[in-house]
């Protein structure tokens, strides 16, 4: 009896993984304008949060002012995970909002494509820190206003007024509480990373 000839065709390979791309975001702003809460909206898994709880020993260090009922504070980051696309993957780091933990800043930086500067229009002047951060280290960045109930409302044209933000700089309005939002202001980042990166000069 003859031998049955070998057919590769009837093999059933393992199906080659698709590898999507990685890319670090910064969640960043003052203390208080909702960072964690916009990681904690958009994650697709249970973000890392390292919060404490604000105690006598923060009076006279941590200003307060606008956010007084705020119980807790993140002292180091938060972590979260977005996939937008087969193609992409958002890993989001939220950056403490105090004076005190602005050293770890420079560490989270490290590697980032983009950032988000959450602004509060209670405490508009606490943005100033984190724009001149990005801006001092060419680091791509829109502004989202969170829209607090209760706070003063300005127009985007507004904010980038107060800011002193370049034109070319994205600013829109959002709320960290709703995941829709949140999404809408990493997609308005990656297509500002996108639009920027076309306009970069081609290395001959």
């Amino acid at each position: 009896m003859a031998s049955e000839k070998f057919d590769p065709a009837k093999l059933d390979p393992s199906p080659v993984p698709h590898l999507a791309a990685s890319v670090k975001i910064l969640i960043a702003g003052g203390f208080g304008v909702g960072k964690t809460t916009m990681v904690s909206s958009i994650s697709e898994i249970a973000p890392l949060r390292t919060e404490e709880l604000i105690t006598e020993v923060s009076t006279g260090v941590d200003d307060l002012s606008g956010v007084e009922q705020k119980s807790t504070t993140t002292v180091a980051l938060d972590f979260g995970r977005i996939t937008i696309d087969r193609d992409l993957v958002l890993y989001l780091f939220g950056t403490p909002g105090q004076d005190r933990f602005w050293f770890l800043w420079d560490e989270l930086a490290r590697g980032a494509l983009g950032a988000v500067v959450l602004a509060d229009t209670r405490r508009l002047g606490n943005s100033f820190a984190a724009v001149d951060f990005f801006e001092r280290r060419g680091l791509a960045f829109i502004v989202a206003v969170n829209c607090f109930d209760g706070a003063p409302q300005y127009t985007t044209d507004e904010v980038r007024d107060a800011l002193d933000l370049d034109p070319g700089t994205p600013v829109l309005l959002c709320d960290a509480r709703s995941r829709e939002s949140c999404k809408n202001v990493l997609l308005t980042l990656v297509e500002h990373l996108i639009e920027r990166a076309g306009r970069a000069p081609v290395a001959s």
